[in-house]
């Protein structure tokens, strides 16, 4: 994430209401595991949708989130390196001027013209681990491709490891600007980890797409999770605005907020593994595992 000075910190908290259909879920769901079958009702529709994924263990989460070493370059690679394992086939990177990484992305594709774009930066600042800011968000993409590539969907997912995001968004902001018109009209969302862990998962409510926070809030009450609304304004930045200046809806999921805000965890040396909350990075995890699958019937609705 990148910092300027701090001049102001908002904290919003949000409620989120979820109407199960005849036939629906009728508590929470409190784990997943493999093959999920999820049954819900989508926003202003009477009808259920079925939604299936593979969520992967906890353990190999976190065993991801320990591979943070090394320099933006190695950390690239140890990403690519995740996501073939993770079964990527399509796997491609795309150099990027003013970065000796490229960005790194890994498409699962739709059957129909529409994409979703999934991302988080890879790189980090000179001081501390970088794992918090952000191999926290960058190594959950393999995770992530992992949970919803059983089987095609509509929408084809694009995850996107992002260069130099700690250099003022430079990976992000040269894929945005190359996307061409046909491509940004098929975009249907953006949606960008930055900083988890540290905290529940929160929603930077005023840099987000309205419509986006409220499907992840149907989300977060149907697994029984908790979602705050946090704005950092003129704080910092990351890398979903990048797509919200070509007009791409976006949501900016995080975990600050200002008990850890005043820690001075990020940009310093106590970035590092200790910081992680793992019981809430992988229940962030879960909410963003389901919620990718949702966001594939989301746009169906008015």
């Amino acid at each position: 994430m990148l910092f300027g000075k701090l001049l102001s910190v908002q904290i919003t908290h949000f409620q989120s209401h979820w109407t199960p259909a005849q036939g629906g879920v009728s508590r929470p769901l409190r784990s997943l595991t493999a093959a999920v079958v999820l049954s819900l009702c989508m926003a202003a529709s009477a009808a259920a949708e079925t939604l299936r994924l593979s969520p992967v263990a906890r353990a190999v989460v976190e065993e991801r989130l320990g591979q943070y070493g090394g320099t933006n370059i190695e950390r690239q690679a140890t990403l690519k390196r995740l996501f073939i394992e993770a079964g990527c086939r399509e796997l491609s990177e795309q150099p990027v001027r003013r970065s000796k990484a490229p960005n790194l992305i890994c498409m699962h594709p739709g059957t129909t013209g529409r994409t979703i774009i999934v991302g988080a930066h890879f790189d980090r600042a000179p001081a501390g681990d970088g794992v918090v800011d952000n191999w926290s968000g960058a190594s959950l993409l393999p995770s992530l491709f992992q949970a919803i590539a059983i089987e095609p969907r509509q929408h084809s997912y694009v995850f996107i490891g992002f260069t130099e995001e700690e250099a003022g968004l430079i990976g992000s902001r040269f894929y945005a600007r190359a996307m061409k018109p046909e491509q940004l009209a098929a975009t249907d969302a953006m949606i960008n980890m930055d900083t988890l862990g540290l905290a529940s998962t929160n929603v930077w409510l005023n840099r987000s797409d309205k419509r986006l926070v409220l499907a992840l809030g149907s989300v977060a009450k149907l697994l029984d999770l908790p979602v705050s609304g946090v704005n950092f304004e003129r704080v910092a930045s990351t890398d979903s605005e990048s797509f919200a200046a070509r007009k791409i809806p976006t949501i900016a999921i995080h975990s600050l907020n200002q008990k850890v805000w005043n820690a001075r965890i990020l940009h310093t040396s106590r970035d590092k593994l200790a910081a992680v909350r793992l019981d809430d990075y992988y229940d962030t995890y879960r909410l963003l595992a389901v919620y990718l699958v949702f966001l594939d019937h989301y746009f169906d609705t008015p």
